[in-house]
C-alpha cells in the first residue's frame, strides 16, 4: 500500500509541475537548429514523447540514452521516416552495440538527416517588383552522434551522447556597406557540437522506472550577427506496467505501461507528456499519447508489430491546420 501511494504521489507531482510550467512561462523565439526538437521514432511519439524511463534499445539516443544500458539484444538498428509538415522529411539512423553483455557498456551511433526541399531564392531590388530571383537553393540540416550507456548496478544507468549539428540555409546576398549599390555572397551554413545526458533508475518494486535527461546542451552559436542557443531541454519521467497493480491471470502475456514525462525548455512553454503503451504476447502494441501546452498536436496515435527480431512501428498525429504527420520506424535486432 505504502509502495502504490509513492508512485501515485510521484505522477501528481509530475502533473503539478506540468501544469505550473504551461501556464505560468512563455518563451518565444530564443533557439535556433529546431529540427532537434523534432521527434521521428514512431514509438516515441506515438506515446506522445513520453519515452525518457522506457527502454528503447538503440533508439535511446534520441531520447535517453541511458535507456539503453541494459539492452540484452547484442546488436539493435532502427531506421525511422517522418513525413514532417511542409513537405519536410526527417530521416533518422541509429545503432546500439552491447560488448560482453554490458560488462564493457553499450554503444551508439546515431545519424538525422532534414530535406526542406527547394525554395525560389530572391533579392531585393529598386524595380518595380520590388526583388529579383537568384536561383533555386534547398536547405538541409543533419546531426552525427556517438553515445555510450553503463549500467552501473541492475537498477542504475547513466549515458551519454556527442553530437554535431551542421545546418545549411542556404546561400544569400547581402549590401556591402563600404560599397554602396555592391553586395556579397555569404553561405549561411553552421555547425556546432552538442551533448545529450541521461540517467536511469529502477525502484526494485515491480517495474517502476524514473528518469532524467539533458539534451541539445551547447554554446551559444550564430548566423551572421544574431546569436542563438539550441533547444536545450530538460526531462524528468516515470513508468510503469499498470499490470503489476491487479493480479489478473491469463493464458497470454500482456503489460499496459503507463509513462509520464515532465519537460523544461529552452524555446517554449513546459509541457506534460502522457504515453500509454499495451502490449500483446510481445507481438502487438497499440500506443496513445498526449501533449499538454501544444497548439497544434496534443494526440497521437500508434501500433507497433514485432517478431523473430524484427519490429515495424507506426504513428499518427493529428496535426491541426497542416493535416497530420505519419512516422514509420523499422527496428533490428539480435
Amino acid at each position: 500500500m505504502k509502495k502504490t501511494m509513492i508512485f501515485t504521489l510521484a505522477c501528481v507531482l509530475l502533473l503539478n509541475i506540468g501544469a505550473v510550467y504551461s501556464t505560468e512561462n512563455q518563451k518565444i523565439a530564443q533557439t535556433g537548429f529546431q529540427f532537434l526538437s523534432v521527434m521521428s521514432d514512431a514509438k516515441a511519439v506515438a506515446m506522445g514523447g513520453a519515452v525518457n524511463s522506457i527502454e528503447m534499445q538503440s533508439g535511446a539516443l534520441f531520447s535517453n540514452p541511458a535507456t539503453m544500458a541494459h539492452m540484452s539484444e547484442k546488436i539493435s538498428l532502427s531506421f525511422s521516416r517522418n513525413q514532417w509538415i511542409a513537405d519536410i522529411d526527417h530521416n533518422q539512423v541509429s545503432l546500439a552495440l552491447n560488448l560482453m553483455n554490458g560488462q564493457i557498456g553499450v554503444f551508439g551511433l546515431s545519424f538525422q538527416n532534414v530535406d526542406y526541399g527547394d525554395f525560389i531564392g530572391t533579392q531585393v531590388a529598386d524595380i518595380e517588383a520590388g526583388y529579383i530571383r537568384t536561383g533555386i537553393f534547398s536547405p538541409s540540416a543533419m546531426v552525427m552522434g556517438l553515445g555510450y550507456a553503463k549500467g552501473i548496478t541492475d537498477r542504475f544507468a547513466v549515458g551519454g551522447q556527442a553530437k554535431m549539428a551542421y545546418q545549411d540555409l542556404g546561400p544569400a546576398s547581402v549590401p556591402m556597406e563600404d560599397i554602396p549599390d555592391s553586395t556579397k555572397k555569404i553561405d549561411n551554413d553552421l555547425s556546432v557540437w552538442a551533448y545529450d545526458f541521461g540517467t536511469l533508475f529502477k525502484t526494485g518494486w515491480k517495474s517502476l522506472a524514473f528518469g532524467m535527461s539533458v539534451r541539445n546542451f551547447s554554446r551559444e552559436v550564430e548566423f551572421s550577427t544574431e546569436g542563438f542557443q539550441l533547444p536545450l531541454v530538460f526531462t524528468i519521467g516515470a513508468s510503469m506496467d499498470l499490470m503489476d497493480l491487479v493480479e489478473w491471470e491469463t493464458d497470454f502475456d500482456q503489460s499496459l505501461y503507463l509513462s509520464i514525462d515532465a519537460t523544461h525548455y529552452r524555446s517554449h512553454p513546459e509541457q506534460l507528456l502522457v504515453g500509454l503503451d499495451y502490449r500483446l504476447m510481445n507481438l502487438l502494441s497499440l500506443r496513445a499519447g498526449f501533449a499538454t501546452s501544444s497548439d497544434e498536436e496534443d494526440l497521437s496515435f500508434g501500433a507497433g508489430v514485432s517478431q523473430f527480431g524484427f519490429q515495424l512501428d507506426y504513428a499518427y498525429t493529428p496535426f491541426g491546420v497542416f493535416g497530420n504527420v505519419q512516422r514509420v520506424t523499422a527496428r533490428f535486432s539480435m
